[in-house]
Parts: C-alpha cells; sequence; structure tokens
C-alpha cells in the first residue's frame, strides 16, 4: 500500500489535506504549564487520553510529573496498557458480561486499574464476575452539579462504598467527578460531607478525584480533592481559548485545509468538512477559525467540503489553492477522526504518529 503519510523534515505548506497538524512547541508549553499549576496546588494530576489518543503523549504527561491516566472505554485502557501504562482509571459504568470479561483480563495484566460506579446494579454487577478473581479497584462517581452520571447525594455515596466495602472482590478506593464549570464550592461540599461520613464509619477514602478541562485552573480552590483530571489542555482549543484558559498562541491543533474553490466573491469551499471538521458547535456560531482569516466565518459542513463565508473579510481574500489552518472548536473529537497526527517544529515536520486508541469506544 502506498505510504501517504508525510516525511520527516518536510515543509508544511507542501504537505496534501487536510491534515491536522500538532505544534511541537506548543505542546511542550502546555504540558509543562498544567503540571507546575497543578504541582503548585499540591494536586496529583491525571491526565484525559481522550484529547490524543496517543501513548507517546502519554508519556510526556507522565514523564512531567502527571499520575497515571485516565481512560473513558475498556478498549482504550487496553490500548494504553499494550504501551506498558499500569496506574489507568476508567471513568465510565461498565456493564455486560462481554466488557465485564475484556475489564477482568486487564485487572490482570496490570497493577493500578480503577473503575467507577454509581448504581447498586453497575457494583452487583462488578462483584459477581470479579467473584474469585484479582479484587477490582473501584471509585464512586458522584453528580455534584453536572447531570451526567453518578450518585445524587453525599447520603447515596457512602451507601454505595459501604455495599463495596462489604464484597471480597471489589475495593473501595474513594470518590469521583466531573462538576459543571464553576462550581467549585458545590463540590467541595458534596466530597467533604461525604469523607466526613465515611470516615465516622471507619471508611478511608484515599482518592478523591475531580475533573475537567473547564475547571482546570480552579483546581486549588477544592482542597478534598487528591487528584484532577482534564484532557483538552495539551492541545488547546477554541473553546478554551474563550474560557480564557490560554491564548490562540497556546493551541497546538491546526487543521491544515486547501481553498479548493471560490464560487463567488464571498463564499470559499474548504476541502474540509464534518470528516474532518467537528460539527460541535460548543455555543459557537461557526465550525472553527481560520489563523489567516480571523474575520472569515466557516459556516457549513458537508462530508467533505467547508463552506466559508468572506463577507467580513476587509481585504485580501483566500484565493484557490491556498492552504490555510483552521484552530478547531473541540480537539478531542478531531482526534477520533484521523489515523495519525503529524507533528511539526519551526515549519517542518518532526515526526508523525498513529492515533492508537482511534475508534475505541466501547
Amino acid at each position: 500500500m502506498l505510504d501517504l503519510r508525510p516525511k520527516i523534515g518536510a515543509p508544511l505548506h507542501s504537505l496534501s489535506t487536510p491534515l491536522p497538524l500538532i505544534d511541537e512547541s506548543r505542546l511542550e508549553t502546555n504540558i509543562a504549564r498544567v503540571q507546575s499549576y497543578m504541582d503548585a496546588s499540591g494536586i496529583a494530576f491525571r491526565p484525559h487520553i481522550k484529547t490524543h489518543k496517543i501513548p507517546s503523549i502519554a508519556k510526556a504527561q507522565v514523564e512531567a510529573g502527571a499520575r497515571g491516566v485516565n481512560c473513558q472505554k475498556i478498549t482504550e485502557a487496553e490500548a494504553f496498557a499494550d504501551a506498558g501504562f499500569e496506574d489507568l482509571l476508567i471513568t465510565f459504568n461498565i456493564l455486560g458480561n462481554e466488557k465485564l470479561e475484556r475489564l477482568a483480563a486487564l485487572n490482570d495484566r496490570i497493577s493500578g486499574l480503577k473503575v467507577v460506579a454509581d448504581s447498586v446494579i453497575t457494583v452487583q454487577g462488578l462483584a459477581a464476575y470479579f467473584t474469585g478473581r484479582r479484587p477490582l479497584t473501584v471509585l464512586v462517581e458522584c453528580d455534584t452539579g453536572g447531570g451526567r452520571c453518578g450518585v445524587q447525594t453525599p447520603a447515596e455515596a457512602v451507601a454505595l462504598a459501604q455495599m463495596i466495602v462489604a464484597t471480597t472482590s471489589l475495593t473501595f478506593a474513594g470518590l469521583l467527578t466531573y462538576p459543571k464549570a464553576n462550581s467549585e464550592a458545590e463540590v467541595e461540599a458534596f466530597f467533604a460531607e461525604t469523607i466526613a461520613t465515611l470516615a465516622a464509619s471507619g471508611i478511608a477514602c484515599p482518592i478523591v478525584s475531580n475533573g475537567g478541562s473547564p475547571s482546570l485552573f480552579s483546581a486549588h480552590l477544592v482542597p478534598s480533592a487528591t487528584e484532577h483530571r482534564a484532557g483538552t489542555y495539551i492541545y488547546n482549543d477554541r473553546s478554551m481559548v474563550r474560557a480564557g484558559h490560554c491564548t490562540l498562541e497556546d493551541c497546538a491543533m491546526h487543521i491544515l485545509a486547501t481553498v479548493v474553490s471560490r464560487p463567488t466573491a464571498d463564499r470559499a469551499i474548504l476541502d474540509a468538512g464534518s470528516k474532518t471538521l467537528t460539527s460541535d458547535l460548543l455555543g459557537f456560531s461557526d465550525f472553527g477559525l481560520i489563523v489567516e482569516y480571523p474575520q472569515a466565518s466557516i459556516t457549513g459542513l458537508s462530508e467533505e467540503h467547508g463552506t466559508v463565508d468572506l463577507s467580513k473579510v476587509e481585504g485580501k481574500r483566500p484565493e484557490i489553492g491556498e492552504k490555510v489552518r483552521i484552530v478547531p472548536n473541540h480537539t478531542c473529537v478531531i482526534s477520533n477522526l484521523f489515523d495519525s497526527m503529524t507533528f511539526h517544529r519551526n515549519g517542518l515536520v518532526t515526526r508523525v504518529e498513529n492515533v492508537a486508541a482511534r475508534g475505541l469506544v466501547w
């Protein structure tokens, strides 16, 4: 099969598009900046690999001081176990014998596997399947206002923890939440009450895991938390810029695209559609920011075409054949759209990495 991947040392302007690009210098700076903040705050940091899905990047995060990694699904965790990672946290309820079989095999392979549960049904399923096997470590997931998974009250969290402690096949490891943004007071109140009640029952709570990129630089405002989980910071994106966590100059991921048509003076068509740029709007009115033409607006996506409104662009406008860079609204989805990522420094390709956990969604 013909290898169409970019060659090491190739200039970016020579590359075929559409193509995701990762700036090495910005990547390194993002890793160092967040780890430094967590270290200064006395909080262990557990990066979420869903943003990049690449073991070499996770290794760089751990080498910088991160504690293990956070995966969302079993198959993601398997890919990272294959790459030598031992401390893996899967933050998703795991149900059904097919998944439990894979989970048990993974638990036998690595020393630091941890999962979450937020219901009696989930705990019962885990406890029954792991009877007679190596015990599985479980955290109770709490809904502190995020409105996704999680027990609804500290009392429910305590009751589920007591159920886990009462089994011989499971080990209770602590609490976990994925909160809504700017809700540190609510998160701390939920955690503090739950921890105090657990302590009164003689139950230790070694891990208290907070999370979320929107809450990244507010992690120190939840003193009960022992660790924080976040993923998007590694590349950053348009939503992180809007949240005030970074600037456009901190965005390590760009999508390189080509103008393939100029049907009218006010319209351009890119070779980057929904199969390249995520359709996630995340509150934006368009589908990404064109670095060279910030006044332009990517107003629509079909599978292979990106429609750009140029009506507000003053001065020069893009020409057919011109290549542009796009800051995506949401980087995490982009990583699951491509088989590989092209890294660069000073305008030249430095490496091409396979997205090892691409498509691993169960």
